[in-house]
């Protein structure tokens, strides 16, 4: 499989979605607002953008199977991707897992903040991924072995060897308000373990910027395939690492996820644990 090739129909219909999103930026009525949970919107922008880029991929790649945010898919899919088994993940055939606007809270508000991610999966394992903020012309993007990069120069995570230095970032789940964990005893636990931590809305654009160094390091919980597979890729491959809560690397679920510039990795691995009785700085 020619995976630079893939890669670069990829990138061509990211940008065809991505500017679906900047002409309809900012939203000028709610209108265009719908809810899937209690904070969990939608907007008719978000099922434009996977309309297109679901037309394009089958256009492309008729044998591929396809697994989107909104409009979904094999819910067998889904759930072996929880716990992937090599060859089982799409039936043998290679999957895509499109987030058509991650951002989609930050979109309605006006807020800059935004990303579109197609990952390509094989034998339930991301090979190649594209990142593309369309507000602000940003295109990331990654094979696997083939290295990562940044509109087509290649990026490198951040070379911070300690916690206390890194710069991190983080998200909270859509259930925030009911769930016993809703991340928040975690981000103390980290704040008071390192240079900062922002929440900027869009996991997607999260990873990306651990892959290029502008974060150091990336903890959630609860986040779907189609959020990080792509930004998995991305880490790794830009000489990072991107594990679940348990070290492993092979789950791509979203469930748990930990993604860093692999020096910071055992002591982000150490707060999740331990918690408020990991090691401080000042210790």
């Amino acid at each position: 499989m020619n995976y630079g090739a893939i890669l670069q129909t990829a990138i061509s219909i990211a940008h065809e979605a991505g500017a679906i999103v900047r002409d309809s930026f900012p939203l000028t009525a709610l209108a265009h607002i719908g809810l899937k949970g209690a904070v969990n919107p939608v907007t008719e922008t978000d099922i434009a953008v996977e309309g297109v880029i679901i037309t394009r991929l089958r256009d492309a790649f008729p044998d591929h199977r396809i697994l989107a945010e909104e409009s979904g898919g094999d819910e067998g899919i889904l759930k072996t991707l929880q716990a992937p088994v090599p060859g089982s993940a799409s039936g043998g055939r290679p999957l895509w897992l499109i987030d058509p606007l991650d951002g989609t809270n930050n979109f309605a508000h006006g807020f800059p903040v935004v990303g579109i991610s197609l990952a390509l999966l094989v034998e339930g394992q991301p090979v190649v991924g594209v990142i593309h903020d369309p507000l602000r012309g940003e295109t990331f993007a990654a094979t696997a072995g083939g290295g990562a990069t940044l509109d087509g120069q290649p990026i490198h995570v951040s070379g911070v060897m300690h916690l206390a230095g890194a710069f991190l970032a983080t998200g909270f789940p859509y259930d925030r308000r009911t769930a016993d964990d809703n991340n928040v005893e975690r981000l103390d636990h980290f704040l008071r373990r390192s240079l900062g931590v922002r929440r900027a809305g869009a996991a997607v654009l999260d990873l990306a910027y651990v892959a290029c160094g502008r974060f150091d390091g990336f903890w959630e919980i609860r986040l779907k395939p189609w959020d990080v597979a792509a930004g998995m890729l991305m880490v790794r491959e830009a000489g990072g690492k991107a594990t679940d809560f348990e070290g492993s690397p092979g789950c791509i679920s979203g469930e748990f996820i930990v993604a860093s510039n692999g020096h910071i990795h055992a002591e982000m691995l150490r707060v999740v644990h331990e918690g408020a009785a990991a090691p401080r700085p000042e210790d």
